[in-house]
């Protein structure tokens, strides 16, 4: 049992078997161009049933709670761009420059939503403002991420965002979510009814975008360009992203007074980095670059995140009975 909670789940293994199937099959010439095609397909169908999935009454109904909403919000777009730059010379020697302008990126993308609930849930947390800050996010992200990427590129030397790029966003992303919402009225509850089907499309457009993504860098001499070395030099960089943010997250939140259900709110909405969001998006936002440099560090955070927030849920959940277990030793001496 101990073992298993940090074993890889089923769609991180899908994952890795995409990666290494573009690794030794990748796609080319016409077969790319289809793949393409069908990716981008995939990528709208995606952002459409997220606004056909997000509930306006949810967020409606949480928005009151506003200090946890702004202190998430500044989490994900303020203090990890931060860490991004600032820390940059201490953890950019670790890796190629190419994977840093991945890690930068992944700086500047929303906050999950479905583990983002699922870990305040699992820890007894605030669900109601979970919700609510998680879908923020997620919505705010499509605004603010391509807005974060220019800075960013403008920081790693590498120019500002185009107005093609903000208009491939607006397009691709955008435009399909907003036709979800407005077709929420209509579909919304046969999307709730359906979710765990659904999830497939979510799962099924990140795998189709990770493998023309690894596919064209495969092509470009990826691995012969990324050694075991930096590979490992990756994982500890992402490693102190994410610790540096659960502890700022944690002890904010209890240096702003906010309660303990409040405080697990925060910590698991204001650490994530969504890998659902983050795929799509750099194919957007990256056309041109090396793709498979710049959704590599997203991948291995996810799967860093997942293993690492199972963990502190669990303790987080356990520590209530902890503290009647020892109220009851000190009344028993």
């Amino acid at each position: 049992m101990f073992l298993r909670r940090f074993l890889p789940d089923r769609f991180t293994c899908a994952l890795v078997v995409t990666v290494v199937l573009a690794s030794v099959l990748p796609c080319r010439g016409t077969a790319a161009s289809v793949f393409n095609v069908i990716t981008d397909l995939a990528i709208a169908l995606l952002f459409f049933l997220h606004g056909a999935k997000l509930s306006r009454e949810a967020v409606v109904a949480g928005m009151t709670h506003w200090r946890l909403h702004l202190t998430v919000l500044a989490s994900t777009f303020v203090l990890f761009p931060l860490l991004g730059i600032v820390l940059r010379p201490l953890l950019s020697p670790l890796v190629t420059p190419a994977l840093y302008l991945g890690v930068l990126f992944l700086c500047t993308l929303p906050s999950t939503v479905q583990s983002s609930i699922a870990f305040t849930s699992m820890a007894r947390g605030n669900i109601p403002a979970a919700i609510c800050a998680a879908s923020a996010s997620s919505l705010l992200g499509i605004f603010i991420t391509p807005l974060l990427v220019g800075v960013m590129l403008q920081s790693h030397g590498q120019g500002g965002m185009s107005w093609d790029a903000i208009g491939a966003i607006v397009l691709q992303l955008l435009a399909p979510f907003v036709a979800g919402q407005v077709a929420q009225r209509w579909i919304g509850a046969w999307v709730q009814r359906n979710r765990a089907m659904l999830s497939y499309v979510d799962q099924g457009s990140i795998l189709l975008v990770v493998y023309t993504a690894f596919s064209a860098a495969v092509l470009q001499g990826l691995w012969k360009q990324t050694p075991l070395p930096v590979l490992g030099g990756l994982l500890i960089v992402n490693a102190v992203l994410l610790a540096v943010a659960l502890l700022v997250t944690r002890y904010g939140a209890r240096a702003l007074g906010f309660n303990r259900e409040d405080e697990i709110t925060i910590v698991f909405c204001g650490s994530k980095k969504s890998l659902a969001s983050g795929v799509p998006m750099a194919k957007v936002l990256f056309a041109g670059h090396p793709m498979g440099t710049i959704v590599l560090p997203i991948m291995l955070f996810h799967q860093i995140q997942l293993m690492t927030c199972a963990v502190l849920a669990r303790r987080y959940a356990a520590r209530p009975v902890e503290v009647r277990a020892q109220r009851e030793v000190v009344e028993a001496s």
